[in-house]
């Protein structure tokens, strides 16, 4: 499949160290913060769930940033082999860059960040929190690995809100533990009936609400 670029609305090409990162930049007027998606395993930036939640929490006055962790050329390498997609450190060296990216956007840098990560890509968000604390003001995970971020998690300076289906059984314990480890404001939402994608009808909505909730709350820019 062909993939749009220059087209999109909000399109933008980040530079993440020596590689150059398709993304999609959207800042509504009165911006009150801005999220910056790590898509999961397999994922992209036109993740349908990552894209409805980002237009929800646009709705709710935040910017987002939904861009592919991978060049064309690793995404056409991890559909064969899997690996990119579990490397953390590798997502979220991307993330950080993304991260110094939008610090050096002019229109972006005077906004407060927060991280919405899923699945394998909520770890690389948490790594990528620890690595910039300093900029980091939020981080929500959605159906996320957290365990995969075990080495840092006690260095997260960021709230951060873990968010599991009620039938997703082993992420949930995944996510207990991880939990224990994180040292600042935190909380783990549970949200029935739900399985590890979100699929079932009511679901994704009460993710996108937890998380503007969320968000709003940490990253709301004082005037």
């Amino acid at each position: 499949m062909e993939r749009k670029t220059a087209q999109e609305e909000g399109y933008v090409q980040i530079t993440a160290g020596e590689v150059f990162l398709h993304g999609n930049l959207l800042i509504p007027g009165q911006a009150k913060g801005l999220v910056a998606f790590a898509h999961g395993s397999g994922s992209s930036r036109h993740s349908p769930r990552n894209q409805y939640v980002a237009k929800a929490l646009r709705d709710a006055g935040l910017a987002t940033l939904l861009f592919d962790l991978l060049t064309l050329d690793e995404e056409a390498e991890d559909l064969i082999s899997g690996k990119q997609r579990f490397d953390i450190n590798l997502l979220a060296r991307r993330l950080v860059g993304a991260t110094d990216w939008l610090q050096s956007n002019e229109a972006a840098r005077r906004l407060r960040l927060g991280y919405f990560g899923a699945s394998t890509g909520a770890a690389a968000a948490l790594v990528a929190a620890a690595e910039r604390a300093d900029v980091v003001g939020a981080v929500v995970s959605r159906g996320g690995r957290p365990d995969l971020a075990a080495p840092v998690l006690d260095r997260v300076k960021a709230p951060t809100l873990l968010i599991v289906g009620g039938n997703d059984f082993p992420v949930i314990d995944m996510n207990r533990e991880a939990l224990a480890r994180i040292r600042v404001e935190k909380r783990l939402a549970i949200i029935p009936g739900a399985t590890h994608l979100f699929e079932e009808p009511g679901t994704l909505e009460q993710v996108a609400k937890l998380a503007g909730e969320w968000f709003i709350k940490h990253l709301t820019t004082e005037t």
